[in-house]
């Protein structure tokens, strides 16, 4: 007797969390925490004001380059134009004999 078993098919599919996908959830969630840390940090050190406006100002700025990055991609590459030759060393080093 064979059983059949509906398969899920959006297991291929990247995470996906208030608009950011995959890897960029967590570049978000750093934007954040970083925006937090540091504007706390300001705050505690000079005033409470420009602690808060530097954190919005780090926390937005962190954002909005985390949706510029996701633009480009789950997979982004650099991609260089031109011929690239790698140097092959196959000399045998008989200085050292740990076999």
């Amino acid at each position: 007797m064979i059983r059949r078993f509906s398969i899920y098919k959006g297991l291929q599919k990247p995470l996906v969390y208030r608009g950011f996908k995959g890897k960029f959830i967590g570049w978000g969630i750093g934007s954040l925490v970083a925006g937090l840390v540091g504007g706390g940090l300001v705050g505690a050190l000079t005033s409470m004001y420009l602690g808060g406006f530097i954190m919005i100002i780090a926390i937005a700025g962190g954002l909005s380059y985390t949706f510029h990055r996701q633009k480009a991609g789950l997979h982004d590459k650099t991609k260089a134009k031109g011929v690239f030759i790698h140097p092959v060393n196959l000399k045998k080093n008989y200085a050292d004999n740990s076999f």
